[in-house]
């Protein structure tokens, strides 16, 4: 599957049409650049969406991922960041690849923790699950400790292990999994102060 990708999208780098784009994006104005990357996006974006419909199976995932691809990857030649802009194609067909395991990762994590603890959920509570519920988790979100906070919002609104929410925040591995586990504790007591408030 993938091979059938890398042929779809790999033609002879140096001599293609996105290659002297790519060159002319890279060495451009943004204000001479914009149609160079009008035209680069209208050739890749068709061939980005087909790589997301076959991987990813469903046609909202597969234009998100456009997008996510053709931002990083004009970013990128905007920026002169990719040294090779006649391998735009390739870079391309990396980026799809990565951009597509990170979101099956994240498929995976949520999977795992519905597993977890989804035996703790009731069909009831789900089907009750009102807006108020999350206008209450919304502010007493809003009143934890920022780190606290910051925690909540990196590892559930970004979906990041605890490994990366401690690169970013400068903490362990150990500090987040405590700082998360007390948080969430003081968010479930806060929803449930205000559910039974008059």
């Amino acid at each position: 599957m993938l091979g059938r990708m890398e042929e779809e999208l790999s033609v002879d780098a140096s001599s293609c049409v996105e290659a002297t784009l790519a060159r002319r994006i890279a060495q451009a104005t943004p204000a001479i650049a914009h149609d160079a990357e009008a035209e680069l996006y209208r050739l890749l974006a068709p061939r980005v969406r087909r790589y997301g419909l076959r991987h990813l199976r469903d046609g909202h995932a597969a234009s998100d991922l456009v997008q996510q691809v053709m931002i990083l990857v004009l970013e990128q030649l905007r920026a002169g960041a990719l040294r090779a802009p006649e391998q735009v194609v390739s870079f391309v067909f990396g980026v799809c690849r990565l951009t597509v395991l990170n979101l099956r990762r994240g498929q995976a994590r949520h999977e795992r923790l519905l597993e977890q603890w989804g035996a703790v959920l009731t069909i009831a509570d789900i089907a009750i699950a009102p807006r108020l519920d999350q206008q209450r988790v919304a502010d007493c979100l809003e009143r934890l400790p920022e780190r606290e906070r910051t925690v909540i919002v990196l590892s559930f609104y970004e979906d990041l292990q605890a490994s990366e929410v401690a690169a970013l925040m400068g903490l362990t591995d150990g500090n987040v999994r405590v700082i998360r586990h007390r948080s969430l504790g003081r968010l479930r007591d806060c929803v449930d102060a205000q559910r039974s408030a008059p």
